[in-house]
């Protein structure tokens, strides 16, 4: 069903760690050329770190576990015209041989599928500010309840209700630990002020307690909240009124769903000069170096 890149069917065969990524940070998260020397350098940086990379995607209805440099550049160049697809976009996707950038709850299933246990991403999805009014709640939260994948994450996008997104995960069973941090980050920020219910200090907590619960037979996934690297952080304080106006002009521009978040992204980056989008790429680039020693770990 999942069409394996050379290098990753190898390392599965043989047991050997393999990351999976996502494909919608690259079509729909950043800027080309960023996004582009982004993919590349994530890809490395997982390499020298002893893993194997599964960037996921879906080309020509076709679903991918490992692309190619030509096909990273392809959804890098060409990201506004591909299809951001969610887990209930799979089959519409496939039945019309589309090409389509994965999210962090599709990317989830695809690896699930394709038997890769450990995922990088920039931020997970959650739920969003006024739900209770817009019912506006991630894809990603449920599909933590159901893909046997440990997902390593810079927290949930600051954009987002953390109290919320904490409390749905609760109810879903999923397990949120931090990564050497007993603080919930907020994509930017490293202090969100929110506690991370469980806490592990190195990538071998974390790798027992995936098989611990998988041994169990406990279905569903682990969120790995990894903090922005300090260097690159921008504080609560400072970030939290330009995501306030952010959010304010993609209401009065009635931007929602799915278009919300590419949006607040690009406005963020706009708004702070490039700021955003440096910490964006440098979070990124921390939470490949973290699944990638967990991913060892696990292997062994």
């Amino acid at each position: 069903m999942v069409k394996l890149s050379p290098a990753v069917k190898s390392a599965l065969a043989k047991g050997k760690p393999v990351v999976a990524l996502e494909s919608t940070i690259i079509a729909h998260g950043m800027p080309f050329p960023q996004n582009f020397e982004m993919a590349k350098k994530v890809e490395s940086i997982i390499k020298d770190h002893g893993a194997v990379s599964a960037t996921i995607a879906i080309i020509d209805g076709q679903l991918r576990a490992g692309l190619s440099e030509a096909e990273l550049e392809l959804f890098a160049k060409n990201g506004p015209e591909i299809m951001k697809v969610s887990t209930r976009d799979l089959p519409f996707v496939v039945s019309q041989k589309l090409n389509g950038a994965t999210t962090v709850a599709s990317t989830m299933r695809i690896a699930a599928m394709a038997k890769i246990a450990i995922f990088a991403t920039g931020g997970m999805g959650g739920v969003h500010r006024g739900a209770e009014k817009t019912f506006d709640i991630s894809a990603d939260l449920p599909e933590f309840a159901q893909s046997n994948v440990a997902v390593v994450t810079a927290g949930a996008k600051a954009i987002l209700d953390l109290a919320l997104t904490l409390e749905t995960l609760e109810t879903l069973g999923v397990p949120v630990i931090g990564f050497g941090t007993d603080e919930f980050p907020a994509f930017y920020s490293r202090i969100s002020g929110f506690k991370t219910p469980l806490r592990c200090n190195s990538a071998n907590e974390v790798a027992a307690m995936m098989k611990a619960k998988w041994k169990m037979k406990l279905q569903g996934g682990l969120v790995i909240a990894n903090p922005i690297p300090k260097a690159f952080e921008i504080p609560a304080a400072e970030i939290a009124p330009t995501i306030e106006k952010a959010i304010a002009e993609a209401n009065r521009q009635n931007i929602s769903g799915k278009y919300l978040t590419p949006f607040l992204l690009k406005h963020l980056a706009t708004v702070t000069g490039g700021r955003s989008l440096a910490a964006n790429i440098a979070l990124v680039e921390n939470n490949a170096k973290v699944a990638a020693e967990i991913a060892v770990a696990y292997s062994q």
